[in-house]
This record gives C-alpha cells, structure tokens and sequence, in this order.
C-alpha cells in the first residue's frame, strides 16, 4: 500500500517535500519524493500534511482509569518506598478511555509510568495507543522510575513512615542500588568461578539489572533545581543513564544539563502552580534548555492534562520561545531518542513502524482545534475504539 500525494514531514531533519511512503506488513518499506502512478487500494493523500504519530513521553495512561476512583487508580503501590520489582505493564487496561483519546489525537505512541508516591515505583513501558492485549501493544520496558521531592515526602509524612526527608528518600534510593551493585557483582564473580555460588534470587535487584548494565536509564521524577541535583548525584555515583521527568526548574541549571548531556521530558505544561514544589513554574523551561542545548520532550502526565491536549502543550511551548520546528520535535523523533525507542518510531523512514497522521493541507497539527483525517498504527488506520479502513 502507498501513500501518495502527501507533503511529507518525515522529522529526519529534511524539510517537508510532497512524495509517497510505502508500508508493507505494517512496516515503513519506501519514502519516496514526488508523484507516483497510484495502484487499487493506495491512499490519496490530497496534498495534506503526513506526520508520523505523536509521542507522549510520560503518562500514567490506562494506569489511572479516567472514570473511577480507588479501583481503578493502580498508579502508586504506596506501601512501601522502593519497589523497582513492580512493572507498569501489569497494571495496563487498554480499554480505558484515554486510549482513543490518545488515537483521536493523533498520538500513537505513549510510555506509561508507576507513579511518584514512592522514591522508586516501577519499570516504566513504551507502548502504542491501539489493541485489546497490553502484550501486543508493547514496544519495550524502557527504564525505571524513581521521584525526588514534595511527592515521596507527602505520601510517607501520612504514614509516618519513612522517607519524610529529602536526605532519607535520597538514602534508600542509594540503599536499593548498593544492594543491586553488589547483587550484579556477585552473579559475575559467580559466572566466571565454578567455586562460587550464586547468589540467592533477588527479584528487586534483578529488576536493577538493567540499569547498573546500562541498558535501560533511570527515569527521574523531580521538580526543583535541588532535586534535579541529587538526580544527578545519585546517578553519577552508580554510573546509570539519567532521563529528567519534569524538570520544572531544569531552566535554571540548564547549561549544567547541557554539559553533562541530561535529557528532559518537561511538563505539564497547562496548569497551575498548585504545590510548593511547582512555584518556579514556567511556559519558557523547555525554550531555555533547548537553547542551552538540552534535549526535550514534552509531555501530558496524563491524566494530569488529559491526553489529547499533547500537541496544545507543543504550542504552550512556542509561547515560552520554544520553535514549532522544536515542539515537533518534542513531541516525535526528540520524544522517541530519549525514550530509546528511535528505531522503531518518531520519524518517517525506512524500517519504522507505520505510525502516521494525516492532516488536510495549510493545517497546523498542534493546533487546539485540529484534528487528524485519519491515524494509522503499525499500518492500520484506526478511529476512536474500533479499527476502520480508509
């Protein structure tokens, strides 16, 4: 099947060109510029604007269902601090309505995360936005997630159980990893001389696996500049790839970011300064570390902003300085590198997931009253709840 006739912004660092993308078995086989003698059963674009679908780099989307309460919150298993064992995946139900928001919308690829209550929550998954089997719509388990700040600290201060101090949640993060360092160097040892024995099966430290090897990064939910800090501390002495969640006052040690190469995921961008943490709050942050030469995405924290307004945040963005080309950016190929998932999706090119949205020409995408024709993932278009054909 072809896509034809279409002004391609294929976010490979190309300008838009009018052309035609080839996908076969749900795959991107061919990008292809200028006209093409169309065959039964391609698509006829009509001049308009083909994107590949959007990404939201963090959410908690289908891990809190939109309509209920308790019983469907499993966001926080906020019994105990540090639970790297626990996995997103199991907590996933596609048929949450924000799944088709999300397709609506144009979003086709999310990660969804464990919450923020506990200074380590869980293994973060990548996944796209349409299917009845959370296995099927995995793309990876792509990092784990840890918190700093106001959230630990407010969740815990209730129980009256530790951490209720930046220093303890900083503390049993250093804990959980010592124990995973030295868990990975026992296996080794133990691997390479037939006289040791294994050590005894740790799911927790297992979980860590990932990160002490350098296969996966460290996903940090932190606020203010301070937390950031101790993100950077913590992360340097257990040499583990850092990713920023939020990064509220990232605009503040943005050149130290730079340096160091940390990425940021920043949002969300549309609403209030509703906690202390938050009263350095600005639309510029992602504007200030792009230009510091930091690498941004943006995000929803869905629910927190309801999903579809991802790309709105994209202009939310602009307004602070950041460029449209940027905020695309961001919301694309940008949002993919840092998640580690470029191979699979962010750009329109050959061997990548056939992940698109189709605009009518002259539209801008991130634009609130815009809207996709159609969405297609992994080669199929989809609308609402149900899988169409165009």
């Amino acid at each position: 099947m072809q896509i034809y006739h279409a002004m391609l912004m294929t976010m490979t660092g190309e300008p838009p060109f009018m052309g035609s993308v080839t996908v076969e078995n749900g795959k991107i086989t061919a990008v292809t510029k200028g006209e093409i003698t169309p065959s039964d059963g391609d698509i006829d674009a009509q001049g308009g604007l083909l994107l590949p679908g959007f990404i939201d780099a963090h959410t908690h989307l289908g891990i809190v269902e939109e309509d209920m309460d308790f019983e469907g919150d499993d966001c926080n298993e906020a019994t105990e601090p540090f639970l790297p064992h626990l996995r997103a995946i199991d907590a996933i139900n596609p048929f949450d309505g924000g799944f088709a928001d999300a397709r609506r919308r144009g979003i086709t690829t999310v990660l969804s995360s464990p919450g923020s209550a506990n200074p380590c929550g869980g293994t973060i998954l990548a996944m796209k936005t349409a299917g009845k089997l959370v296995d099927a719509m995995a793309i990876a388990e792509v990092g784990m997630k840890f918190a700093l700040g106001e959230n630990p600290k407010t969740v815990y201060d209730h129980r009256d159980e530790t951490p209720v101090t930046r220093m303890a949640t900083a503390a049993i993060l250093r804990e959980g990893l010592r124990k995973a360092k030295r868990y990975q160097e026992d296996l080794t040892a133990a691997q390479s001389d037939s006289d040791l024995t294994l050590p005894e099966f740790d799911m927790k430290c297992e979980a860590l696996l990932p990160l002490l090897n350098g296969e996966q990064p460290a996903f940090f939910h932190c606020h203010r500049a301070d937390d950031i800090a101790t993100a950077i501390r913590i992360a340097e002495e257990f040499s583990l790839k850092l990713v920023l969640i939020h990064a509220t006052e990232g605009y503040r040690i943005a050149e130290i970011l730079a340096e160091k190469q940390i990425p940021a995921i920043v949002g969300p961008l549309m609403g209030t300064r509703c906690k202390p943490e938050l009263r350095g709050q600005t639309i510029a942050n992602a504007a200030k570390l792009k230009a510091a030469g930091v690498s941004v995405a943006i995000c929803t924290d869905h629910p927190e902003v309801p999903i579809a307004y991802l790309p709105a945040s994209g202009i939310v963005a602009q307004k602070g300085g950041l460029s449209e080309a940027d905020a695309l950016a961001a919301l694309t190929c940008t949002a993919a590198e840092i998640a580690g998932i470029a191979d699979r999706v962010g750009k329109i090119a050959e061997g990548m997931d056939a992940d698109l949205q189709l605009y009518p020409k002259n539209t801008n995408p991130l634009a609130l009253e815009s809207e996709p024709l159609w969405v297609m993932i992994d080669g199929k278009t989809v609308n609402g709840t149900e899988e169409i054909r165009v």
